[in-house]
């Protein structure tokens, strides 16, 4: 049986051995795990606030993504003993604080990073808001783009500020900066009060319920993401795609722009696009981690 062929290296003055860096995990494109593990090990520096003492929840895809892929919360019991861990009620997750620590996950095939809205030492207390914005075929990301308009307009009368990323698959994600007390009932109960003020505004564009049957053709604004157990996908994160590509945050007037032409193009990066990016214009939304905010009331009144 053939053994895998290893390769150490140093992070950060870890030492780690990597496996099969040869090894195709994007069959479409060609790019391999020691493709991935570059990009990780070079975005570090940009993800790594995003996600830092933060439960981490790893999706894993050890045959590339056209194989079978996981969800694992518990972190690996064979990590190293620097890879610290987050207690979530009987969960252990991994806590990602450091570049070896993301080389480490992506030695491990976790393409995608999903974290929570909260963070020690307050795992009650949300950083953010968010609206996952998600299209009903044939609605698409240039449909999100609208969507996501619509919110940032309801967010400026109530003068609050919002930054945007594209999932890395079909739609955008857009967050509301709190970094002050709140907790995951107000912040539901408020995306949930936007999202249903849009829908009646717009019941052609915009569902607020999962059910398949009222989905197509409209944005979903998944409000339900305002919970403690749900995690969403991290900005700079790769995605299980066809193409390498990437969670990507992206300027207001870039959805704009690709609104007004009616194409998505603008509005998708893969990995060597994402570096390119941060290096010419930093992170986008590096805002998010300081930027503090406050929530008034917005519930509606029921039906």
């Amino acid at each position: 049986m053939a053994t895998a062929k290893t390769t150490e290296v140093e992070v950060g003055g870890r030492s780690l051995k990597l496996s099969n860096l040869d090894k195709v995990l994007w069959p479409a494109t060609g790019f391999t795990k020691g493709d991935m593990i570059d990009y990780y090990a070079r975005i570090a520096p940009a993800v790594l606030p995003h996600i830092s003492g933060r439960p981490l929840t790893l999706k894993r895809y050890p045959n590339g993504v056209d194989g079978t892929s996981f969800f694992e919360k518990n972190c690996p019991s064979h990590r190293p003993d620097w890879v610290p861990t987050i207690a979530m009620g009987d969960v252990a997750y991994c806590s990602i604080d450091e570049p070896a620590a993301l080389v480490w996950l992506a030695n491990l095939a976790a393409i995608e990073l999903h974290p929570t809205l909260a963070g020690e030492p307050d795992l009650d207390c949300p950083r953010a808001v968010v609206f996952d914005l998600d299209p009903g075929p044939p609605a698409d990301v240039v449909t999100c783009g609208r969507v996501a308009l619509l919110v940032r307009g309801v967010l400026d009368r109530l003068d609050l500020q919002a930054w945007i990323k594209t999932s890395g698959s079909k739609g955008l994600q857009l967050y509301v900066p709190l970094n002050t007390p709140a907790g995951y009932d107000a912040t539901r109960d408020f995306a949930l009060a936007v999202a249903q003020l849009l829908e009646r505004a717009h019941p052609d564009l915009v569902v607020t319920s999962q059910e398949k049957r009222l989905r197509p053709g409209k944005v979903l604004i998944d409000w339900s993401q305002n919970t403690k157990s749900k995690t969403t996908v991290a900005v700079y994160s790769l995605r299980a795609r066809d193409t390498p590509s990437v969670s990507t945050p992206v300027a207001w007037d870039e959805v704009e722009a690709a609104v007004k032409v009616e194409k998505g193009d603008g509005l998708r990066f893969d990995a060597a696009a994402v570096l390119a990016r941060v290096a010419d214009r930093g992170d986008l939304m590096a805002p998010l981690l300081e930027v503090q905010q406050s929530l008034p009331d917005l519930r509606l009144p029921e039906r």
